[in-house]
């Protein structure tokens, strides 16, 4: 039985069970991948039809128009594989290019030279080429019935939406698709999009040709390039995902997982690699001690992450030298345990935002973190007519200075900020399990504060979810410190006296926090399940 410090007065417990579990933000979502767990799918079965179910019941946070990440631990030989199918800026977009069209000051996060290649569909089928076990018509199945029977929306989701529908969405012809009447779904209200649906037939019958080489890629074109975009069918054609090597940092005898760059997961796993080095066991978990530490933590890793995180293929990414305990050390230095640090430059290692996470544990102990996004609400907004979904903004998070190593480029991946996260015991390579917590750059400081709760702290997985949240809000080394309630008031007054610019936010503005999922998997089989309450997320078991 696990050890976990559990309080029966939570308002929400853990889930457990045994014969496989999965945890998303949205219950209808979860009840699909659930449905081919016990059709006999395994973990990376259930994981597409999960995603492609919340690509229906969540199109603002994510969808086909977006990219997906995932790491996946195979129980028969414990080894752990990262995908990264994140899409890449059009051959014909540049700096130069972006001057040429009259945005040298800048581009707006909705402009149509925003969208990268849509890389989520190709990641989807190698998931199931790779690991799964399931035709792709029966993984979309259950996405394809709600799309086209409708669903009622969740009351979180529909205030999203709503955003969403009166900012970029409302500004694309093709975002009625997404509407009723105009408006965006009210809670509980049914939904149908039957465009989706037939573009989810499409794929499960033609494969991701149908997507890239056929008459869903000649929609996106069309549709990018009439609203100004750069995207030419070459691109979606020449598309490629990646199968990388997750890259790790032992934390209190776990070994912590996250995909490479061009993800930021190794900011997680930088300020882990401090806080590793100090003693948090003793402080109070709401204290200002603790908070502090982990703050400035997480200020030294942003400081490296967003000067170094570029794609691999155009950049050498220092990884092995940034996550080196020489590193960390010299980092540590730098952390003041008295003093906010509001102007940390990045490190020289070297010698010379919307998205959905969530997770799925299978009876044999196989394991997918699994994240998909179109970053922020609704991308770009751009709906291709008859497709059901609209397009990502990712390239918003390239640079604009030709001398940074994420600079906008050709066909280039830009720094990605979702990150699917995988824990595993260090001493034998078994699984801990697969947790998460999306929302653009609170991601890694999401990972890191849960990753305490679970290690330092012994909470079961619900209670790490739970447990108040502090957020750098603009994912910067001297950005100020949003903190959301449950708090001491002690704590955040000490926070200010120490140099942090603190705010409060409550209510729907507790997105910023992050909305997370974790499953851990005992030794026994018996699986421990939470969901983040900042959603209307569900943890079921067979």
């Amino acid at each position: 039985m696990a050890n976990l410090s559990h309080d029966l007065t939570q308002v929400r417990h853990p889930m457990c069970g045994t014969r496989g579990m999965v945890a998303t933000t949205e219950p209808l979502a979860t009840s699909a991948g659930i449905e081919i767990l016990r059709a006999g799918g395994n973990a990376a079965d259930a994981a597409i039809a999960t995603t492609a179910a919340l690509a229906v019941v969540e199109p603002n946070n994510t969808g086909l128009g977006g990219d997906c990440f995932a790491l996946y631990f195979d129980a028969a030989t414990k080894e752990i594989t990262a995908l990264n199918g994140s899409g890449r800026s059009p051959a014909a977009l540049s700096i130069n290019r972006l001057k040429e069209d009259g945005l040298g000051d800048g581009w707006t996060s909705d402009h149509a030279h925003t969208v990268t290649v849509p890389g989520a569909c190709a990641g989807w089928f190698d998931m199931r080429e790779r690991h799964g076990s399931m035709e792709m018509s029966a993984l979309l199945a259950p996405a394809v019935r709600l799309a086209d029977e409708g669903f009622p929306v969740a009351p979180f989701n529909s205030r999203l939406w709503d955003i969403g529908v009166r900012g970029q969405l409302g500004r694309s012809r093709g975002g009625k698709e997404l509407m009723i009447e105009g408006r965006a779904p009210r809670a509980g209200e049914r939904f149908r999009n039957p465009t989706m649906a037939d573009s989810l037939r499409m794929i499960a019958g033609g494969g991701r040709d149908a997507f890239y080489r056929g008459a869903i890629g000649e929609k996106i074109v069309a549709a990018v390039q009439e609203h100004g975009g750069a995207l030419a069918m070459d691109d979606l054609a020449s598309h490629t995902s990646t199968w990388d090597e997750p890259i790790s940092v032992e934390y209190r005898g776990l070994r912590v997982w996250e995909c490479p760059p061009n993800g930021q997961g190794i900011a997680s796993l930088l300020a882990l690699n401090l806080l590793r080095e100090l003693d948090l066991k003793g402080q109070d978990p709401m204290g200002p001690d603790r908070f502090h530490l982990m703050i400035e933590a997480m200020r030294l890793a942003f400081a490296d992450a967003r000067f170094h995180v570029a794609d691999p293929a155009r950049q050498r990414v220092p990884i092995a030298e940034l996550l080196s305990s020489s590193y960390a050390a010299t980092r540590l230095r730098e952390l003041d345990p008295s003093r906010a640090s509001l102007d940390i430059e990045h490190g020289s290692p070297l010698a010379s935002s919307d998205t959905v996470y969530f997770c799925c544990v299978d009876a044999a102990g196989n394991a997918c973190s699994f994240i998909n996004s179109n970053y922020q609400a609704f991308g770009t907004g751009i709906v291709a007519e008859g497709t059901g979904f609209s397009l990502q903004n990712r390239g918003f998070g390239f640079s604009l200075d030709p001398s940074h190593p994420n600079a906008l480029e050709p066909g280039k991946r830009p720094y990605h900020t979702i990150i699917p996260g995988m824990l595993t015991h260090d001493s034998d390579g078994s699984l801990w399990g697969p947790f998460g917590v999306m929302g653009g750059y609170m991601q890694p400081q999401g990972h890191m504060q849960v990753v305490v709760a679970l290690a330092d702290d012994g909470l079961d997985p619900q209670a790490a979810l739970d447990r108040a949240r502090f957020n750098i809000v603009d994912g910067t080394a001297g950005g100020g410190v949003n903190v959301e309630p449950g708090v001491p008031e002690a704590t955040l007054s000490a926070l200010a006296d120490m140099g942090h610019p603190i705010s409060r936010s409550a209510g729907l503005a507790q997105v910023l926090y992050g909305r997370g999922q974790v499953i851990r998997r005992e030794p026994d089989g018996v699986l421990w399940g939470g969901t983040d309450p900042r959603a209307d997320g569900c943890v079921m078991t067979l």
